[in-house]
């Protein structure tokens, strides 16, 4: 998304996050061949400190006056998508939250929005547009931060997009950046985000609410059980019988629709195996594959990268086991040399802060 707050820079760039009193952040410099090679990167929480002495301790990191640009976790805005209004381009925001004042969690002149396309304008997807929508006080409290530390703020951000410009930067390294490619992103303990994308382009997102315990939990128990079906891979009920229609804020959608809102997986009982939590995700995974495969059909997915830490691996093999596709770990230590040596925890969310440095700024909103 590309907000208001744009401004020429040059060398090091920092690229930050900050809700619930966390910063996450990656400084980095654009070698000659288009590489980011990493500085630093790390998180640091605010805890009982002021705003002045949190200040000073990142500066104490090296981190005041440089050019930054700002990324938003999901807690942070909605994203909605709507039908594209009939109206000129430059008239396309105006228009946008008229349509969504129904769909947001506040008052819509509490909030400021972005939009983009859906798509690459080359499917039926052009007819739908995404909606950024963050509260003023958010944007407040996220340039107050770099007003404290100095910053030269570039643009501000969301994950969803970000996310995409780090599975595009993977297609293309592999020669597929035409071809639709799915990115599932555990960005912390409690929820995880689903992006297809096709030529740079963000085509479908969703987020899923993992279960109590999933990241920590053992997924072979479903991995056994899936082995006695016949087809485990197209083994859960139809799309159609989870949700026939959507309609939100009075807009429906049908089958062309992308759920973009958060899913709430039901709780576990008490005495319920690993095996259950770990299939109540697989379902909502697989139902989004389904919507995919339903809205998108000239479009196959060409496969899944998936990232959850130093688990990315064994939830690869499991998800391309149960799914029936080709599901491998997202590892972007390639495109961005020293993003390596951090603490788990550290690292998953200091990722998506990478896709950031890639923002292509000729995309049409």
């Amino acid at each position: 998304m590309r907000w208001p707050w744009r401004r020429q820079g040059s060398g090091d760039h920092l690229v930050v996050s900050w809700s619930a009193q966390t910063l996450a952040y990656v400084l980095a410099r654009s070698g000659a061949d288009g590489v980011y090679e990493v500085l630093k990167f790390g998180v640091e929480r605010q805890g009982a400190d002021s705003m002045e002495d949190f200040a000073r301790r990142l500066q104490g990191l090296g981190l005041k006056g440089l050019d930054a640009s700002i990324m938003l976790r999901p807690e942070q805005y909605q994203l909605l998508q709507i039908d594209a209004p009939a109206v000129p381009a430059e008239e396309l925001r105006s228009a946008a939250r008229y349509q969504i004042r129904e769909m947001l969690d506040t008052h819509v002149d509490d909030v400021t929005l972005d939009v983009m396309r859906v798509g690459d304008g080359q499917q039926k997807g052009a007819g739908h547009l995404f909606v950024v929508a963050a509260t003023n006080s958010v944007i407040r409290g996220v340039l107050g931060l770099g007003d404290a530390m100095h910053w030269t703020v570039a643009v501000i951000d969301v994950l969803e997009t970000a996310q995409r410009n780090l599975q595009s930067a993977l297609a293309a390294h592999d020669g597929r950046a035409d071809r639709a490619n799915a990115a599932l992103v555990l960005v912390d303990e409690h929820q995880a985000v689903l992006t297809i994308s096709a030529n740079e382009e963000l085509f479908y997102t969703r987020r899923l609410e993992l279960p109590e315990g999933f990241l920590a939990g053992s997924w072979a128990q479903g991995d056994d059980a899936a082995a006695g079906h016949a087809d485990s891979t197209r083994s859960f009920t139809p799309v159609d019988e989870y949700v026939p229609d959507y309609s939100v804020g009075g807009v429906s959608y049908g089958n062309d629709y992308t759920d973009t809102r958060t899913v709430h997986t039901p709780s576990v009982a008490g005495g319920a195996g690993e095996d259950e939590k770990a299939q109540r995700f697989l379902v909502e995974v697989q139902r989004s594959l389904d919507v995919w495969d339903r809205s998108w059909s000239s479009m196959p997915l060409n496969g899944v990268r998936v990232y959850a830490g130093e688990r990315s691996p064994e939830l690869s093999k499991w998800l391309g086991t149960q799914l029936g596709q080709s599901v491998v770990p997202m590892d972007v230590k390639a495109l961005f040399p020293g993003f390596e040596g951090g603490a788990v925890g550290d690292e998953a969310l200091c990722l998506p802060l990478l896709g950031v440095l890639m923002r292509t700024e000729s995309r049409k909103l």
